[in-house]
């Protein structure tokens, strides 16, 4: 990989071409489009958004998206990492994640969560290595066409800002 630096919109249709093949794998998450520059742009938080470049092409991104809208969980997060079908096991997952905790404390997030699939066990891998420990498993929290699915919950807590 040559280089992760902060997403611009420029980048957008790259980037949503990678959440669409996460969206393919039916392991990703439970939308089923992905959306439009301006609803994106609306759902992470600006200075929180990378994409990965290998070979002068984007194979991956990752971003923060508030879990609320209430002051006293300004400083909480929910992770969404995604890596082009083409670059997938090179370790790019993981290493966006690391740029973006990194990232993240920076910007004075003191937690970080995921809800992942438990079929996804790479997304859970890279968590782990990445100092996220699981918390548990909603069982049966939504469906997707009709069946019902679980999601591990994971979190990461900074060591940064002391709590």
């Amino acid at each position: 990989m040559n280089e992760i630096k902060p997403m611009e919109p420029h980048h957008w249709n790259e980037v949503k071409r990678i959440y669409e093949e996460g969206l393919a794998t039916g392991n990703a998450t439970f939308q089923t489009t992905a959306p439009e520059w301006e609803e994106g742009d609306k759902a992470h938080i600006r200075n929180c958004r990378l994409i990965a470049i290998d070979n002068g092409k984007i194979v991956g991104w990752a971003a923060l998206s508030p879990v609320s809208d209430r002051c006293v969980y300004g400083g909480v997060a929910e992770v969404s990492v995604y890596v082009s079908k083409s670059a997938r096991g090179k370790g790019i997952g993981k290493e966006l994640l690391k740029d973006l905790v990194e990232n993240s404390e920076s910007n004075q997030f003191w937690t970080l969560q995921a809800g992942i699939f438990p079929e996804n066990k790479a997304s859970l891998r890279i968590h782990e290595e990445n100092g996220f420990r699981i918390l548990g498993t909603r069982e049966k929290i939504g469906q997707m066409k009709g069946v019902w699915r679980d999601t591990v919950i994971l979190e990461r807590r900074s060591k940064m800002v002391g709590v």
